[in-house]
């Protein structure tokens, strides 16, 4: 659980500064579940610099809260969070020396999103979060104001958090929570888990990662596993200490997701396949023919990747969507054997009188609709929350990442897009995953890039 801090403060002399608004939100990695913001009474003079930056004066304080008033509440909303600060170091200074002020202790584990920052956005020329958060598209409303810097180090932080692919937050935390003797039970993991699209990930005692999946019900399928028979199931049920999820809104996000991490952290419970996760390709020559051929054959024996399935059946299923969406005749893609409106078949009719030209076009707008081979395109669906967008990015046919958008010139501005996306890798594996996600799901938006670039 994160608490999400920014502090206004009076400006002064080191350690004589008092705060003038505090804005919190309550994050539990997934939403906001609560939230506390006010003006406080200072007590003291606001430097000039400080009235004419926040536009906050004396005059408007006078009938705020002091802060002890407020205190109480700071110390319930923070109760068994991590405080989440752009330059934490100093809002948690100003808050423990308002806290000692009142003769109590004030303590939290903390995390600067400016050092995160640093070590996940490299290349940010900076890393104010003024100039940080517009160079990635996240929108920004009342800047030196406490509630609107909390809501965007809030937005910037669950980029973040999506782009710490290698979970060192997660880690931390994770090892922090588990020391002792006491776990979860299996009830209360479950019901701690949302029924929603994404991926799960099961921990042993020490915050390792034995076991992780894409659902599209964390709650159903974590139960699944605490009430399954079997070897996989029993050692889940005996070595899983908790459970953490990912939301991701998009299907597609997951899957991808979920080859990334089987790939990087490779779970002891997990399998993972060695070879290709597409079985059979679809060649097309022509082999002296005008026209153009098609031919399931067997992937491991293909030097490249044409369009890959899992399976012949599925193969064939797509040559009868491609036959029926662009009118190709069954017998030339090898569906059926004897033409319906021939005895003797094809060569004495669609084929035979087709034009070959007009033939292969059609084939070639049919493998090209299907396939990411050149194209530079966003392929937009859901978000994990009203009014935000998911987006995968292809750039010249190769996946380049993930990430989240709300508003439309986000979408639009392919470098903005290469901003905020969190990188994957590319390979043979996801690109069939991405080809196959786009021939079952005719709903996903895809936006061509090309002319942006």
């Amino acid at each position: 659980m994160y608490a999400i801090l920014d502090i206004e403060s009076t400006g002064g002399k080191y350690n004589e500064e008092g705060i003038m608004e505090i804005a919190i939100h309550k994050f539990d990695g997934h939403q906001v579940v609560d939230k506390f913001m006010s003006l406080v009474n200072p007590e003291r003079e606001i430097q000039p610099f400080v009235i004419k930056l926040t536009g906050i004066n004396n005059k408007m304080l006078r009938t705020a809260p002091k802060f002890h008033e407020v205190a109480k509440r700071i110390v319930e909303i923070t109760d068994g969070t991590i405080l989440v600060a752009h330059n934490a170091q100093f809002d948690y200074r100003i808050l423990r020396t308002e806290f000692r002020r009142l003769g109590y202790d004030f303590q939290r584990k903390t995390l600067c999103t400016v050092d995160l920052a640093k070590k996940l956005l490299p290349e940010a020329e900076s890393h104010s979060l003024g100039k940080l958060v517009r160079s990635l598209g996240i929108p920004m409303g009342d800047r030196h104001r406490a509630n609107g810097d909390a809501i965007a180090t809030l937005k910037l932080f669950k980029l973040l958090l999506d782009k710490d692919s290698k979970k060192t937050i997660l880690r931390e935390v994770l090892r922090e929570e588990s020391q002792g003797e006491l776990s979860p039970t299996q009830l209360d993991i479950v019901a701690g888990l949302p029924s929603e699209t994404g991926v799960y990930y099961m921990h042993d005692k020490e915050g390792e990662i034995i076991f992780l999946g894409k659902t599209k019900d964390a709650k159903r399928r974590v139960n699944q596993h605490f009430t399954n028979v079997g070897q996989l199931a029993r050692k889940l049920q005996k070595e899983t200490k908790k459970v953490t999820f990912e939301r991701t809104g998009s299907e597609l996000v997951a899957i991808l997701k979920e080859y990334e991490e089987l790939k990087r952290t490779r779970p002891k419970f997990n399998h993972i396949a060695k070879r290709n996760l597409f079985s059979h390709v679809i060649n097309f020559s022509k082999n002296g023919s005008p026209h153009i051929e098609l031919e399931i054959a067997k992937s491991r024996f293909q030097k490249k990747q044409n369009i890959g399935f899992n399976g012949v059946p599925s193969a064939k299923s797509f040559l009868k969507k491609i036959s029926e969406e662009f009118e190709l005749c069954p017998i030339s893609l090898g569906l059926e054997a004897v033409c319906e409106h021939s005895k003797n078949g094809c060569t004495n009719n669609c084929v035979a009188l087709e034009n070959a030209q007009e033939y292969n076009e059609k084939i070639t707008s049919a493998l090209n609709k299907y396939s990411l081979k050149n194209k530079t395109m966003a392929l937009i669906d859901r978000g994990r929350e009203l009014g935000e967008h998911s987006l995968v990015l292809i750039k010249n046919g190769t996946l380049q990442g993930f990430g989240y958008v709300e508003l439309n010139h986000q979408i639009n501005n392919i470098h903005i897009l290469e901003s905020i996306i969190t990188p994957m890798s590319s390979d043979e594996n996801t690109t069939f995953i991405v080809e196959s996600y786009l021939r079952k799901n005719s709903k996903l938006r895809i936006l061509e890039l090309t002319a942006a670039l």
